[in-house]
């Protein structure tokens, strides 16, 4: 078999000599490793991974998200009135946001790639911190404007560092669950910004309104947590504080079937390059931004429900019940996609056929049919469990670790654009039905599962091409060592962690 890579070295037909940096970074740990890993023993180090991450992701991705939800539910306690907004403003402070994370989407992957990256999502956490407190003096909509770019620049390091971690720590049928779990957060952070919401509305100071003291105390939260993200989150397997060195070693090891290593610091400008010719990486981007342009729908959700006759203590409470609806979407979701193999695409466009519902609902009975008209709203939430598969189905099917920064960055981009284009389509002209935000939700609706099947489809083609292709011929990979009697030893690697990219190892399959 021959490699892409320019760092291989052919020694001769069975031997090959590969650059010490050039390797994953789990390579420099089980290099010359001859002892298999027990399944008991594997089971035992993910469940301590379980204990010490987890939380932490899911805590974080928590109040990432209600962070985000606070300009909604904002709009409910005061601020439009406050700080003077039209419409049209309120509106492009949503797409603000995300003007923020895309223009540092592209630079936070690069930088999750170059330094530690528990420590440089610390830091990020930090910075958003203190920008969410900033809301709380803003008067205007260009301060608002202001602190909404920068809360965007900040975040956009979180779900990239996430998916990244995600693939660090866990095998490739893992992932689907661990990524489920820290996305059910989502729904989460709907509920429990709810009831902030409705508590804040009982507080009455003079010269401090309730929208500001959800900023407040959303950003004490944040900054609690970016100090223990510091201290307590690990980098890597390979030096994760709570596995002793043998622990690492297995840590690693669990990984080989993943076939896509731990990490490597070095950016390899050839799979940036793959990355962005390869076609299913815009596939993966169209979908990410059709799913995305009904987003808008957190921050006009209270405004909605608000045009449906209820007061403002009603609304926030009935603001819960779509993170309720979430949660149990995405919990069964990814528990459906991992005891049934290969059907991430199948479970994804299942989860459609209810917002259909919704959106017509919406759209087609009497203004004055409030209880449907709640119930087609709580409908179109349904289909967040396609955007987490589509999350973990992108991180299984992406190998080598330039090209998984940078097809990140492109589909988390994409995310970007469809969210920022969302919120524009909420104009004053089209209340209170909103026809035509609506129409453009449902257009959406219909686009994601077809594309859902047409990627399945490429990447079903493309595991049969290799299946027909001639068996490797069994090749060895070395390195190089030095002992510490100063003598040169060369020490076999396996394949899997040679930082290939999905394209290069042939021996990669695409899990459907």
């Amino acid at each position: 078999m021959s490699l892409e890579s320019s760092s291989v070295v052919l020694r001769d037909r069975k031997r090959a000599g590969v650059s010490v940096s050039e390797v994953d970074t789990g390579a420099q740990l089980v290099a010359g490793l001859t002892s298999t890993l027990e399944p008991d023993e594997a089971l035992r180090i993910r469940r301590k991974i379980d204990r010490y991450i987890m939380p932490l992701m899911c805590v974080l991705y928590g109040i990432q998200f209600m962070d985000k939800l606070t300009l909604g539910s904002a709009a409910i306690l005061g601020i439009q009135r406050a700080t003077h907004l039209t419409t049209n403003e309120y509106n492009w402070l949503g797409t603000a946001f995300y003007l923020g994370y895309i223009l540092f989407e592209y630079p936070q992957n690069l930088a999750l790639q170059k330094f530690p990256v528990g420590k440089w999502m610390s830091i990020n956490i930090f910075v958003w911190a203190v920008v969410l407190a900033c809301h709380a003096a803003c008067k205007s909509f260009r301060g608002l404007l202001a602190v909404r770019l920068l809360l965007g620049a900040c975040e956009g390091s979180i779900t990239a560092g996430f998916l990244i971690v995600s693939s660090m720590f866990y095998t490739r049928t893992e992932q689907t669950l661990r990524v489920g779990y820290w996305s059910l957060m989502l729904g989460t952070a709907q509920v429990i910004c709810g009831f902030i919401s409705f508590g804040v509305l009982h507080i009455h100071t003079t010269g401090f309104e309730p929208w500001q003291w959800l900023m407040i105390i959303t950003a004490t939260m944040t900054m609690i947590l970016a100090i223990l993200f510091w201290f307590l989150f690990p980098d890597s397997p390979t030096n994760a504080w709570f596995l002793t060195p043998d622990e690492r070693v297995q840590a690693v090891q669990r990984l080989k079937e993943n076939q896509t290593g731990v990490e490597n610091k070095h950016f390899k400008m050839e799979q940036m390059i793959e990355a962005l010719i390869d076609p299913k990486t815009w596939l993966f981007a169209l979908l990410s931004a059709l799913f995305n342009v009904p987003s808008s729908l957190l921050n006009q959700q209270s405004l909605i429900l608000a045009s449906f006759g209820f007061n403002y203590l009603q609304t926030t409470l009935l603001s819960c019940i779509p993170g309720v609806i979430q949660v149990l979407t995405v919990f069964t979701g990814v528990r459906l996609a991992t005891r049934r193999p290969n059907s991430r695409a199948y479970v994804a466009a299942i989860y459609f056929v209810p917002a259909w519902l919704g959106v017509l609902l919406v759209n087609l009975i009497p203004w004055s049919n409030q209880a449907g008209l709640l119930a087609g709203q709580f409908l179109a939430v349904f289909t967040v469990p396609g955007f987490v598969l589509s999350l973990s189905w992108l991180n299984n099917v992406t190998a080598g670790h330039t090209k998984k920064v940078v097809t990140n960055a492109t589909i988390l981009s994409a995310y970007c654009v469809g969210n920022a284009a969302g919120p524009l389509m909420w104009k004053a002209q089209y209340k209170p039905r909103n026809h035509i935000p609506w129409a453009v939700i449902g257009a959406c609706y219909v686009a994601c599962p077809l594309l859902l099947l047409v990627i399945r489809a490429v990447l079903f083609r493309e595991n049969r091409i290799r299946d027909a292709e001639p068996v490797d011929d069994g090749e060895e990979y070395v390195i190089e060592r030095i002992t510490e009697d100063g003598e040169r030893v060369e020490v076999k690697v396996d394949k899997e962690f040679l930082d290939l990219t999905d394209r290069q190892n042939r021996d990669f399959r695409y899990v459907l």
